[in-house]
């Protein structure tokens, strides 16, 4: 199982970082891990960055709120949730980084 996931990961890291070379989120829900993967894609930059990762319920409050930090030079950062025990509905999935703000919305069925 953890092949899998680690599998996973992999194809969803090459994937989009193939895609895109600007500042992109993206979300993942693996029903068959009961996942939630959520990634940040960032132009790399040679200094450490914090960014602030969102994620907002269906009844749009915050589920959770993190600061988050990227090392000099990586392109990417991610987040993972358990799907169990979210609420049903659409999610927004929100990064802040600096005075710019990116999101993604998805659906837990």
């Amino acid at each position: 199982m953890k092949k899998l996931v680690l599998l996973m990961f992999l194809i969803f890291t090459y994937t989009f970082a193939q895609e895109e070379k600007q500042e992109h989120v993206d979300c993942v829900i693996l029903e068959d891990e009961n996942s939630i993967i959520c990634k940040y894609l960032q132009t790399r930059v040679d200094y450490e960055k914090k960014v602030i990762f969102e994620w907002i319920d269906p009844d749009n409050e915050i589920s959770r709120k993190r600061e988050m930090i990227i090392p000099p030079e990586h392109g990417s950062i991610y987040d993972f949730r358990y799907k169990d025990g979210r609420k049903k509905g659409e999610w927004i999935f929100k990064v802040i980084d600096g005075k710019k703000t990116y999101q993604t919305k998805f659906e837990i069925k």
